[in-house]
Parts: structure tokens; C-alpha cells; sequence
């Protein structure tokens, strides 16, 4: 007799057999990025901003190859005062590296200022751009860790015009950092194994606790994982369930006419929410980020539908009043 699994039993089988984690590659995040949004600029009603990100993205990849990864021995004991907290993280099922609770070096705000400077001397862009680089890179550094702090928390107060810039250099400091614990930790766990094997909490990154952007089905199994618009981790989650309240009934793909086949909306009917979903096997080069903020027409038919954003693009923020914003 041919056995039929409940939904729970099928993500309890997943749990054991596929891969949980996809940790991002330090040396090609950005630039693959960076390159998607220049492929998606054209013909583009944004596509000034989306060349805009896109050089930001380029910036950020030169910033983090600055930023050389120690020997793990270094990484060791530069990381040695968070293992307690990391430990405690894993003992109750927290995100590893809690972002809103990290303590943050200035390393943080000296990439920040790199970025700010490239993009400065940059031709073809609105003069309020290197106006806004040039404010940023002459910050008070608290004024500029009050807005980390706020930016992280998506919190009230947030510098809308200037957080593309300080996520982008936020998104850097915490791709290194989980690059560098996970070379400290190798000799403890496998990389792909390095944070708790779950959360207590559903729908956050487990390594930073962020929110992720969009979901992606990976091609090389077709395997679904949400990606996290701060480290750029990836973790497991099953097919036609919402990545916001967990449902598995009432879930609904929506797509432009005319549009990209690799790129759709995952709505809710019980929560009323939705994500982007990438299909990797629609288009090789899809890249969550990219590609939620080059899909910005389909953001306004979700919204005429009556549905809200689960999360937003850490390039692009709204007035925290908007619908959808962070």
C-alpha cells in the first residue's frame, strides 16, 4: 500500500536529508550581484538606481576582499570573547550571531567610508549621490552606529536616503564575520554545519537573525531556501509553505504577464503576506536581491491584490509609515 506523508512528516525527512545551510562565498557575493543588476538595468524604469546599486555592490566586493579573511588560529582568538555568546545561542536555539546584539568594531564604518568614497568619485550620477557619500563619510561615528542600530532593528528614525549605504557596509562586516567564525570554528564542526542545526525561531536567518528578502529554488537539487538580506546565508525551507506564518494552505504564485518566468510572488492566504520566489532553473543568473528590486511591477500587483510584503530590500527602504516597509 503506497504511504502518503503529512506535510510535517516530509519537512521532518527534509530536516535529516537535505543540506540546512548554503553559507554565501565571500569571493564572488558582490560581484555576481553587482552583475545582475546591470543585466536588469536595461529597459528598466529604475534602472539609474539599479546601476547605482550596482556599482555600490561593486564597491562592496572590493571592500571585502580588503577585509582578508585571519588564519583560523587569529580568527580564534580574535572571535574568543563571543564564543560564550555563540554557545548560548546554540544551547537555546538562538540565532548564532544575533545582529541586533553583535558588538560591532569600527571595521563596520571604515568600509562604510570606503563605499561612500568610490561611489563619490563616480561619473553620471544625480549630485545629490556624492552629496549624500560625502555627509556619510564625514559622520559622527555614534550618529552612524545609532542608524546601524536602528537599521537592524527596523526600528523608528531610519535615515531612508542613507540606508542603502550603511546596510551595504553592514552587509559586508557580517559576510566577513561569518566567513571568519566559520574558519575559527572548522576544527570544531563542519563549515555548512557551523550554526545550530535550527532556531527557535521561524523565518529569521539563523545565523544573523535577519529577515530574509526572497526565497530561491536552487537548480542543482531544486531545493527551496530564504535568503538573508545581512549575511547573505541561505537555509533550508519546503516548497508551498509561507515563509512568514508557516501555513501550508492558501498558497499562491502570482507572475507578471509578459514577465520573467524565473521570478513570482508567494503569497499567503492566512497572513495576507508574501515573498519574491526565484527559479533557478527558469534563469541560471537569478540573484535574490537583484532580482527582488528589479521586480518592483510586481510588488504594486501584489499590493492592488491586497497583500503586504513580508520583509524588505536592504537596497531600497520606504518611510517606516509606507506599506511594506521595514
Amino acid at each position: 500500500m503506497q504511504r502518503i506523508l503529512d506535510p510535517a512528516q516530509i519537512e521532518a525527512f527534509a530536516q535529516r536529508s537535505i543540506p540546512r545551510l548554503r553559507l554565501a562565498d565571500p569571493a564572488s557575493l558582490f560581484a555576481k550581484r553587482a552583475e545582475r543588476l546591470r543585466g536588469l538595468r536595461e529597459k528598466h524604469a529604475i534602472g539609474e538606481y539599479l546601476a547605482l546599486m550596482a556599482s555600490v555592490c561593486e564597491a562592496q566586493h572590493a571592500a571585502l576582499a580588503a577585509l582578508t579573511a585571519p588564519a583560523a588560529d587569529a580568527a580564534a582568538d580574535q572571535l574568543a570573547p563571543a564564543r560564550e555568546r555563540m554557545a548560548l545561542a546554540r544551547e537555546h536555539g538562538m540565532p548564532l550571531l544575533q545582529a541586533t546584539a553583535w558588538p560591532r568594531d569600527a571595521r563596520w564604518r571604515a568600509v562604510l567610508s570606503g563605499i561612500c568614497r568610490s561611489i563619490a568619485a563616480l561619473q553620471g550620477f544625480p549630485p545629490r549621490v556624492g552629496t549624500l557619500c560625502d555627509r556619510l563619510a564625514a559622520c559622527d561615528p555614534g550618529l552612524l552606529e545609532q542608524q546601524a542600530d536602528r537599521i537592524l532593528s527596523r526600528g523608528a528614525g531610519i535615515d531612508i536616503e542613507a540606508a542603502p549605504f550603511v546596510m551595504a557596509a553592514l552587509q559586508v562586516y557580517f559576510v566577513h564575520l561569518v566567513s571568519s567564525v566559520a574558519a575559527a570554528e572548522a576544527g570544531d564542526l563542519p563549515a555548512a554545519q557551523l550554526p545550530s542545526a535550527r532556531t527557535d525561531i521561524p523565518g529569521l536567518c539563523p545565523l544573523c537573525g535577519s529577515l530574509p528578502v526572497a526565497s530561491i529554488v536552487r537548480a542543482d537539487a531544486g531545493y527551496r531556501y530564504l535568503h538573508c538580506g545581512l549575511c547573505s546565508t541561505e537555509w533550508h525551507l519546503v516548497r508551498i509553505r509561507c515563509s512568514h506564518c508557516l501555513a501550508t494552505e492558501g498558497i499562491r504564485y502570482h507572475f507578471l504577464a509578459g514577465g520573467s518566468e524565473a521570478v513570482r510572488a508567494e503569497s499567503c492566504a492566512s497572513c495576507r503576506m508574501y515573498r519574491k520566489i526565484l527559479y533557478q532553473e527558469k534563469d541560471a543568473a537569478v540573484e535574490p536581491l537583484a532580482d527582488d528590486l528589479g521586480s518592483l511591477a510586481l510588488d504594486l500587483l501584489m499590493a492592488a491584490e491586497g497583500y503586504q510584503r513580508a520583509g524588505g530590500n536592504p537596497l531600497l527602504w520606504q518611510d517606516p509609515g509606507a506599506e511594506g516597509a521595514h
